[in-house]
C-alpha cells in the first residue's frame, strides 16, 4: 500500500510565525531546543541551539467531536521542511507511537492501534488497509500530542503540506 506523510502545512506555520498566535489565539512560546524536541515541521528530533516554538495545533479533520488541539514544536524560522529520503522519519525509528485512524467523518475507527516502532511501515499499511479508514495520525504515546498525519496516495515520501 502506497501512503503519504504529512508534516505541518506550510501555510499554518507561516501564520503562526507571522502572527506570534496559536489556532486559539493563544501567544507562541519561543525557546532555545535542549534537543531532542520532536519538530513537526520537519519531522525530526532538534539539536540543541535549535530555535523553537511550542503552540497549539489542531490536526485537519472534518467537523466532528474527535477534532482537538494540542502542543506541537516547530522551528521559530523556515526550514525547509522533512528530508524526502524515506517514508518514514529515520529519527523517530523505534520510537512507540499511536496510530489514532479516522474515517470519512472525522470520527476515531477501530484501526488505531499502538506500534512500537520496530517496522512502522507495516504497522500504518495495517490501519490504512481497514476499510473506511481516510486518514491516520501519529501520535506519542506518553503525551498524546500530534506528530504527522499519514494519507493513502501515490508517493511515499515525507511531504510539507501546501
Amino acid at each position: 500500500m502506497s501512503y503519504q506523510i504529512k508534516a505541518l502545512p506550510a501555510a499554518t506555520l507561516e501564520a503562526v510565525r507571522a502572527t506570534g498566535r496559536d489556532v486559539s489565539g493563544n501567544p507562541v512560546e519561543r525557546m532555545t531546543a535542549g534537543g531532542g524536541e520532536p519538530i513537526r515541521c520537519c519531522l525530526r528530533d532538534a539539536a540543541p541551539g535549535e530555535e523553537l516554538m511550542l503552540f497549539g495545533y489542531e490536526p485537519p479533520l472534518p467537523p466532528s467531536p474527535y477534532r482537538e488541539v494540542g502542543a506541537v514544536f516547530a522551528h521559530a524560522g523556515p526550514c525547509p521542511g522533512p528530508a524526502g529520503a524515506g517514508t518514514y522519519p529515520d529519527g523517530w525509528r523505534g520510537r512507540s507511537q499511536v496510530l489514532r485512524a479516522y474515517d470519512e467523518r472525522g470520527w476515531i475507527h477501530p484501526a488505531t492501534r499502538v506500534h512500537d516502532g520496530s517496522d512502522p511501515e507495516a504497522a500504518i499499511a495495517k490501519v490504512l488497509a481497514a476499510p473506511g479508514v481516510v486518514q491516520v495520525h501519529s501520535r506519542n504515546v506518553a503525551y498524546g500530542c500530534y506528530m504527522f498525519t499519514v494519507t493513502p496516495g501515490a508517493e511515499a515520501a515525507p511531504v510539507r503540506d501546501s
